[in-house]
């Protein structure tokens, strides 16, 4: 081969690799998607969830709560949760329908007022019942509700992960202007997401551990843990007794199964 000829075989390679060379956008995108695609078909499932809030000076309150979540075909998923300890909260109940595109529909019946409350998409960046997730935070994310970025590889707590911003699409609505995620390699699982505020400040860290695999395939973690870190306030949700394939239809996710929540 004459150096002319080689040097115009290089570089078509050259040429032919850096066309299907991955963008940061691309691959932050792609690791979203893999992430999705691995938790589908659930089905549905239910759960129990102890959540421990606990203020800047370490005092603690306890509420525990049952989870029921739908996987819909084509759409977000639907999920109910019931409150049922302590005294003053039991009965009530949160319902979302959360969507690929557009706003998520999110319901809150308060038992004291014996009344249905519709939230409002300007209010998702609120507390939900006065703990450091927001109603945004526990709607399912959607991969279509945000544009992405890979940023690095990384080893976190002795795990290779991908390290990727986020950023949502509902810019006026969101509490959050970015969201940076470690997610293992190995199993896409996230295990810690950085929140920055709409002073693109950092406002929260949450960290997932313990995970347990369900059915051979599905990852959950046992433990959340979410801090503030401008307000020194946390919140901790424990799970146990998942079970998949109960049997769950769209019935049990309609409004009025917030009044027979029990």
């Amino acid at each position: 081969m004459n150096n002319k000829i080689f040097c115009l075989f290089v570089t078509f390679v050259l040429l032919a690799g850096s066309a299907y060379a991955e963008t940061p956008q691309e691959k932050g995108l792609n690791i979203a998607r893999e992430a999705d695609q691995r938790d589908l078909g659930f089905g549905d499932f239910t759960a129990d969830m102890r959540m421990v809030l606990r203020n800047k000076h370490g005092q603690e309150s306890i509420r525990e709560i049952r989870i029921r979540a739908l996987e819909v075909e084509n759409d977000g998923d639907k999920s109910l949760s019931i409150f049922d300890n302590p005294r003053d909260v039991k009965g009530t109940a949160f319902l979302t329908y959360s969507h690929k595109i557009g706003d998520d529909d999110q319901w809150l019946y308060l038992p004291a007022l014996k009344r249905v409350k519709r939230i409002s998409s300007r209010n998702k960046s609120g507390s939900f019942m006065g703990s450091e997730f927001s109603y945004e935070d526990i709607a399912s994310q959607e991969v279509e509700k945000y544009t992405y970025q890979w940023i690095r590889d990384e080893v976190y707590e002795g795990q290779d992960c991908f390290v990727s911003e986020r950023y949502p699409i509902d810019k006026k609505n969101s509490g959050y202007t970015r969201q940076i995620t470690w997610m293992d390699k190995k199993e896409y699982r996230a295990l810690k997401v950085e929140y920055y505020d709409r002073k693109n400040t950092l406002l929260k860290t949450l960290i997932m551990k313990n995970y347990q695999q369900y059915k051979d395939k599905f990852w959950r973690p046992d433990e959340m843990y979410m801090v503030n870190h401008q307000s020194g306030k946390s919140t901790t949700l424990s799970w146990s007794n998942y079970r998949f394939g109960t049997g769950l239809s769209d019935n049990d996710f309609d409004k009025n199964s917030l009044k027979r929540a029990r």
